[in-house]
């Protein structure tokens, strides 16, 4: 599905390439003098009226691993952001960062395996099974209800941006130092970025659709299009979608210093990222995981599921332009937003809240400015908030974590505050960016995320109503 170059990929059917379901059959071809040749004939079997549904959300934060707990972290403004203790950071330029300090997989991991498998791995499990106890699919609590599913097709996307970083760094450092011999087993297989999907499918039986997306920071929402779509192609009944990232140790933090891309405001780490204000000066790292159950509505009510809302459409573009900036006319989010609206069958009126990725980078916030501007010609009707401004930037976790951030907002008609906001951008003009909670009836919320190599992804959410 992600292997049309050169192409705009829509979470619809807007583009041929992306949807078709292909068969052949043989055909006689007399010119070709009795050698039979195979004629391709692609037949379209997406439904755009399939309807999506959420049943179960699941979290991994510097706030714990609660939905409630860390939306009600989000509301009231708490910084996540802090020195960073997990290791010694006093070497480096940024020492901080939104870390999960000591985590609690309370108890939904194997002891054996948490204390072998890589951060991402650990934080893909505790998601995905937090998020199916919300979804009444609990293995242990509701064992008939996970025998019941099709697990043919059910399926797990969940994707990682830089996948199991600990493990190979530790594995490189091994081989350098004490030579082939003494690098662990698991060397690969705890580092590849499929392996959270792998594994929980692993636990739970399932056989459906089941890889790792791998678009930096835009990963979880890719992952989120591409569940809709196999979806709504008939290939799932059921998939748990999203992202999971543990970068907060040493080569993830040398990497991104090494980029110039991170805030050095190490005096007050609570107030380095500040999307939209002119004294911005990098992003925050942050980790962790967010993933979603996605449903056929008509195999969600089928099984008499609790629907937290309709994810409605997305799309998914490339700005083919720099390997870390994105386009400075925003042309590549503009395009990308106006598909996902055209996905999701909304006017555009209907959308009045957007998370945006906002980084807090000097280039990035102001090329997704400019891109909402040129959508929504009266961008003084839509408010907006950042939720990088308390949890920082966890990379390929990102995009579900805002997910849950959105849909949060959507149910409890509460948007969170965006922190450190002290003299924003011109470029903003009217957009209200929510420098205090807002009350808000969301009709339809956009949340955005876009990563290095120019991936921007958009994914829509509602309220469900029959």
């Amino acid at each position: 599905m992600l292997q049309a170059p050169n192409h705009v990929l829509s979470g619809g059917c807007l583009h041929r390439a992306c949807q078709p379901v292909v068969s052949s059959k043989p055909v006689e071809n007399k010119a070709a003098r009795g050698r039979r040749q195979v004629r391709v004939e692609a037949k379209a079997q997406y439904d755009p009226d399939k309807r999506v549904v959420i049943t179960g959300m699941g979290v991994c934060s510097c706030f714990g691993n609660d939905v409630d707990t860390f939306y009600n972290s989000l509301l009231e403004g708490k910084s996540g952001v802090v020195p960073i203790t997990k290791f010694d950071a006093s070497q480096f330029p940024t020492n901080f960062a939104a870390q999960i300090g000591s985590f609690d997989h309370e108890n939904l991991v194997d002891k054996k395996n948490a204390r072998r498998y890589d951060d991402a791995l650990t934080y893909s499990l505790v998601s995905a099974k937090k998020a199916l106890l919300q979804a009444g699919l609990d293995k242990s609590a509701n064992p008939d209800a996970v025998d019941k599913l099709d697990k043919t097709k059910s399926g797990v996307l969940i994707g990682s941006g830089m996948g199991g970083l600990t493990v190979f760094q530790d594995g490189v450092k091994n081989y350098f130092e004490k030579g082939y011999k003494k690098m662990s087993p698991f060397f690969i297989p705890y580092s590849i970025t499929n392996m959270g999907s792998a594994l929980v499918a692993i636990e739970l039986g399932f056989m459906g659709p089941n890889y790792s997306v791998s678009t930096a920071c835009a990963t979880a929402n890719y992952a989120f299009v591409n569940a809709a779509n196999h979806i709504r192609n008939g290939e799932a009944d059921l998939i748990i979608a999203g992202g999971s990232e543990a970068a907060v140790m040493p080569v993830g933090l040398g990497g991104f210093v090494a980029c110039r891309a991170l805030s050095t405001r190490c005096d007050s780490p609570a107030e380095a990222s500040r999307p939209w204000d002119k004294g911005r000066d990098g992003f925050v790292m942050g980790e962790g995981s967010g993933v979603l159950v996605m449903e056929s509505l008509e195999h969600a009510q089928k099984r008499g599921a609790n629907i937290l809302c309709e994810y409605l459409g997305g799309a998914l573009t490339c700005d083919a332009y720099h390997m870390t900036d994105p386009r400075a006319d925003g042309l590549g989010v503009s395009t990308c937003v106006e598909l996902a609206i055209a996905n999701a069958k909304l006017d555009k009126d209907a959308v009045n809240y957007v998370n945006a990725h906002a980084t807090s980078t000097l280039v990035g916030d102001i090329a997704e400015i400019k891109a909402l501007s040129q959508v929504f010609h009266d961008p003084s009707k839509i408010k907006m908030n950042a939720t990088k401004s308390m949890i920082g930037h966890s990379l390929g976790a990102a995009g579900g974590m805002e997910a849950i951030a959105t849909i949060k907002a959507i149910q409890t008609g509460e948007l969170h505050p965006t922190l450190n906001q002290v003299d924003l951008v011109d470029e903003i003009g009217d957009i209200d960016t929510c420098p205090e909670k807002r009350q808000l009836e969301v009709t339809a919320g956009l949340s955005n995320s876009f990563g290095f190599g120019g991936h921007n992804s958009v994914v829509i959410f509602a309220p469900y109503k029959e």
